[in-house]
């Protein structure tokens, strides 16, 4: 309990000069997690894969956040978004990267999918967050600081067909990869 109640009193300070990089904001988690970092006054750099996704979530925060159109399967879309996050995080790096950007489908009876449909999902979430990461990783080094990949119970527990087990399953490694 005493461990617990350390824990739960730790606050990050300067909120305000940190930056932090989400993918996946279009929609669900990462829209939710980017505008309650930006309520807390983080710079949030939110990655939405559309256009429509990114002018709704800037609609819905201060001019502070900024949005970013990325898609992680695109070498060059990575390129260019590492450039765009250099250009506004300068010399102090980048706080916090969340690899939220990730697929559900296609997924089914393995015995009905092929294997593009493995590809698909495993190109978004597993390669594209690889892609991603190791593209961002100096800024997040020169911040010493945090790198969080979204995964799910899936990447525990296997159940159900498809690429998307197996892509959580590669998150949980390469975590474990980035923390050793």
């Amino acid at each position: 309990m005493l461990l617990h109640w350390l824990r739960e009193r730790q606050v990050v300070g300067h909120l305000q000069d940190k930056y932090v990089l989400i993918t996946g904001c279009g929609s669900g988690f990462g829209d939710i997690l980017a505008r309650q970092l930006d309520r807390r006054g983080m710079r949030v750099l939110a990655a939405c894969q559309k256009e429509d996704g990114a002018k709704q979530l800037k609609n819905k925060t201060p001019e502070r956040l900024e949005t970013l159109i990325l898609d992680v399967t695109k070498t060059e879309s990575i390129v260019a978004a590492t450039q765009w996050v250099k250009e506004r995080v300068g010399n102090r790096g980048l706080w916090g990267l969340v690899n939220n950007a990730g697929i559900t489908t296609p997924s089914g009876h393995n015995e009905w999918l092929s294997k593009q449909d493995f590809a698909t999902v495993l190109d978004v979430n597993l390669l594209g967050m690889i892609k991603e990461t190791l593209s961002m990783l100096p800024l997040v080094r020169k911040a010493r600081d945090n790198v969080v990949n979204v995964s799910s119970i899936m990447g525990q527990i296997s159940f159900g067909g498809g690429g998307y087990c197996i892509s959580k399953y590669g998150i949980e490694a390469l975590s474990d990869s980035l923390r050793s």
